[in-house]
């Protein structure tokens, strides 16, 4: 397989967490692989969350550090998404991350519209989620019919073109054992060096 370029998002908003382990090891084995790996860290990226406005037009400048986490969705070949799921979705100011970065004329065209859809501008990228949880995967699907995966599988980088995308669910984090978190962290060093 030939070298990858690879943008990881640790959507953890606080630091040394178990997501935040999760994208090192998957970092860790995608560049012993060869792949090329940029990281942006959600609890090291200053920014103001609300977009604050009900339109696109006249939409707040982008502060540097954002700006560059954009200019990583453009540049990478590959997304990954890590994240704690937090009232059955992803963090408030991982999703004000993504109010503000995904905008018309850099990840969407709404002037070219088909099935009710406006033109995705990242298409040919491909993505992978990590979602850590207390929420078990099982329960997870029968009870809330993956509605995070969905959001953020569909609702978010399918609908800027970032597609296949797989998600991983890591859980029960509460009461895990210190082997089940080794096998879900060597989960994720498998699927860095797959790029998968």
């Amino acid at each position: 397989m030939s070298a990858r370029k690879i943008l990881i998002l640790n959507g953890h908003p606080a630091e040394n967490t178990f997501t935040q382990a999760l994208c090192k090891a998957y970092a860790s084995a995608a560049e012993g692989a060869g792949h090329i790996v940029r990281m942006h860290n959600l609890s090291q990226l200053e920014f103001d969350a609300d977009f604050g406005q009900a339109g696109f037009s006249g939409a707040k400048r982008l502060e540097p550090e954002i700006e560059t986490v954009l200019s990583d969705f453009e540049w990478a070949e590959h997304m990954v998404l890590a994240f704690p799921l937090w009232w059955g979705g992803m963090p408030g100011k991982l999703k004000g991350l993504f109010d503000r970065i995904l905008l018309p004329g850099r990840t969407f065209d709404p002037r070219t519209v088909t099935d009710g859809l406006p033109k995705p501008l990242l298409a040919g990228k491909s993505g992978r989620v990590l979602v850590a949880s207390d929420t078990p995967p099982d329960l997870m699907e029968q009870f809330y019919a993956n509605a995070a995966h969905v959001q953020v599988e569909r609702q978010i980088m399918n609908f800027v073109g970032i597609d296949p995308v797989e998600t991983c669910h890591f859980g029960a984090l509460q009461g895990s054992s210190a082997d089940e978190r080794a096998a879900w962290l060597s989960t994720a060093s498998e699927l860095g060096a797959l790029a998968a």
